[in-house]
């Protein structure tokens, strides 16, 4: 079960639009200061400032490299925690993403921990064989956090029609001055992002959702630290989550590389489970 929450926690940054699962989870969104959208949406200069950060941001990130990787692969050590306190000693971990739907994540120094995505699907290989993840408390987080992953809103979001863009003036997140935009789609979810002022890099990201059961507004946040060049990307190398305010997750990479070919076998469950025999 330990395993099983690190995994989850490990699998907060996807590479594809998410499935039509996404859409089971009630949204929770309004426009920036509660001021209705279509009067924000004619701010022109408000809009062209939005995009200008936006557009300083993928930049930073590597522009063409950023936007047009295919393949990733990464290493590193995960912590959870609960209710903010450190619940584990860490556990290392192997993360291989295929765009636009594909994820694989090995833990453990035996890598014989494995949970694999592919589409809408989820899946627990282990020595017991598969198991496919409980769709309430394993794939759906999986799924909400797959669509709206950074990569995704800057990505996918930026090129879809009705989208809505809101600059919020510069503010202090994550101990760094930052620019704020907040990007709105056509079906009223938001996402909100803040670049530092200098390196005009990501730091942090929010979103809010309403549980569909007990109808409770919560917050999901990303910050991301200690950014390195890899392949002429830049990547961060340290990732902080948050759930409703309280330390969630921490990752630290320890290395990272993008586009070296991962055959599509590594992401099936049935494939994987074969060869731990």
């Amino acid at each position: 079960m330990r395993y099983a929450i690190v995994l989850l926690l490990l699998t907060s940054v996807a590479l594809a639009q998410a499935p039509s699962g996404a859409s089971d989870q009630t949204s929770d969104q309004t426009p920036p200061n509660d001021r209705p959208a279509s009067s924000l949406s004619t701010d022109q200069d408000n809009i062209r400032k939005a995009k200008t950060v936006l557009d300083q941001g993928i930049q930073a990130l590597g522009g063409q490299a950023y936007l047009t990787w295919q393949e990733q692969s990464q290493q590193g050590r995960a912590y959870s925690f609960h209710h903010g306190e450190a619940n584990s000693l860490g556990t290392l971990f192997w993360r291989f993403k295929k765009y636009p739907d594909k994820e694989r994540v090995e833990l453990t120094k035996k890598r014989d921990v494995i949970e694999i995505f592919n589409g809408d699907k989820g899946y627990e290989v282990t020595y017991k064989g598969v198991r496919n993840l409980e769709a309430k408390e394993e794939l759906d987080p999986y799924v909400r956090r797959h669509h709206y992953a950074l990569e995704i809103v800057l990505r996918e979001w930026l090129n879809q029609p009705g989208i809505a863009l809101f600059y919020e003036g510069q503010t202090v997140a994550a101990q760094k001055e930052t620019d704020q935009v907040t990007i709105m789609n056509s079906r009223n979810e938001a996402v909100t992002l803040n670049f530092d002022i200098n390196s005009h890099l990501p730091v942090k990201k929010k979103f809010t959702w309403r549980d569909p059961t007990d109808k409770e507004r919560n917050v999901e946040e990303e910050i991301y630290d200690n950014y390195r060049m890899v392949q002429n990307i830049m990547t961060a190398f340290d990732v902080t989550r948050l759930y409703n305010g309280e330390m969630a997750a921490q990752s630290f990479l320890t290395s990272a590389s993008y586009n070296q070919p991962l055959n599509d076998s590594m992401f099936d469950p049935h494939a994987a489970a074969e060869k731990r025999k």
